[in-house]
């Protein structure tokens, strides 16, 4: 008998023996379709949670960094107007007849002043925005921007701190965002009340000697608001509120 034949008689009389061949042969077989298919599922579904994970990561620290952009270009508004005052330190804000019809003098930029350097009280910013491609106009509120605090245009800056320069070789100004400055007047006793620009309140008590039109708050907010290059629309991303008494 050969030794194949002796060896399958002895595994045949020895039970235990022909179990572990047994088992040794179904511990070589392959995965099944059904196996491979779940393994395949289940990696799957591992790798697009990373992937998931990793674009919510992406998005948070984008936003987060929009956040920190336009929190800082609006305490830039905030910084250029913190030590000016109120109303013109020469004209002041005053009405006048002319005709029966009363006018306010004194709000906004008085003649002369042309760039946001010549800016010399805080009424002068209402209806500012600072942008890219701003016009130059201080009559229709469009100006070059953003600014800084010195109302310097902030220029575009790569990560390794080259300054992005335009077609004519100058700083180009930082992209896709804009500062909108509104400014005011609000009651001294109830600020989400605004008051008209030529609002005042006479005297009527014997001890209560009113308000001029020049003694009232003012609220400055700043609207800081962002256009990516494939956005249809800007998008306001900070907002900052402040009253001056």
């Amino acid at each position: 008998m050969s030794r194949s034949g002796t060896l399958g008689a002895r595994e045949y009389q020895n039970p235990r023996r022909a179990g572990r061949a047994a088992r040794r042969v179904r511990g070589r077989r392959g995965f099944t379709l059904i196996e491979t298919a779940l393994t395949t599922v289940i990696v799957g579904v591992g790798v697009l949670a990373l992937i998931e994970s990793q674009q919510a990561f992406m998005k948070s620290n984008d936003w987060s960094t929009h956040a920190a952009t336009a929190a800082y270009l609006a305490n830039e508004i905030r910084e250029m107007t913190r030590k000016l005052p109120k109303h013109d330190p020469v004209t002041g804000l005053t009405i006048q007849t002319s005709g029966g019809n009363s006018v306010v003098v004194g709000w906004g930029p008085e003649p002369g002043e042309v760039r946001v350097q010549d800016f010399d009280d805080i009424d002068d910013f209402d209806g500012m925005t600072f942008r890219p491609g701003g016009t130059l106009l201080v009559s229709d509120g469009d100006l070059p921007g953003p600014v800084d605090a010195f109302g310097n245009v902030i220029p575009q800056i790569l990560n390794d701190g080259t300054v992005v320069l335009d077609g004519e070789g100058n700083p180009a100004p930082l992209q896709g965002w804009s500062q909108i400055v509104r400014v005011e007047k609000v009651d001294p006793f109830n600020f989400s009340t605004v008051r008209p620009h030529g609002y005042e309140v006479a005297p009527n008590l014997p001890d209560f000697e009113g308000l001029r039109v020049d003694q009232f708050p003012l609220q400055v907010t700043v609207i800081v608001q962002y256009q990516g290059p494939f956005d249809a629309a800007p998008q306001t991303v900070a907002t900052v509120v402040w009253v001056v008494p």
